[in-house]
């Protein structure tokens, strides 16, 4: 490889900018921030929502929905062949409406979504952000 003589000085300096020994661990050390952060506010919020008292209210269904979350990763093995494994994880909501007029989703933990239709009315058990019950209503 040709050798192009030193990089370009700075006043002061000595020597030029090398990215690779500068910006890069920097680049991963915010990731791994990153990454801790969002470890600690999601074991933080399952922490809220199971110390939660559990409220029961009465409330009609208005809707429901998945979110499918997929994470995909290329692996190699010894033979230096390519392999992709994928992984999906779907959350289900249920946005409850109460007498008063507001509505608000909450995460079904419990299994629900396949017991309950939209419009739906009865007293749903809540946990925080978590639906852990509902109970319809004859009539």
């Amino acid at each position: 490889m040709p050798d192009f003589g030193p990089g370009p000085s700075f006043p002061g300096g000595g020597g030029g900018f090398n990215f690779m020994s500068t910006a890069v661990p920097i680049i991963i050390i915010i990731g791994f921030i990153v990454v801790f952060v969002g470890i600690l506010y999601a074991a933080a919020n399952h922490f809220r929502n199971a110390s939660a008292p559990q409220e029961s209210a009465y409330a009609r269904i208005v809707t429901k929905r998945m979110d499918v979350q997929s994470h995909s990763s290329h692996h190699h093995d010894n033979n230096h062949i390519g392999h992709t494994s994928s992984s999906s994880r779907t959350y289900y909501y249920i946005t409850l409406e109460f007498d008063n007029g507001s509505r608000k989703e909450y995460l079904d933990v419990k299994g629900l979504y396949g017991l309950v239709v939209e419009g739906d009315a009865g007293y749903a058990a809540t946990k925080g952000d978590w639906i852990v019950a509902f109970e319809r209503s004859a009539g």
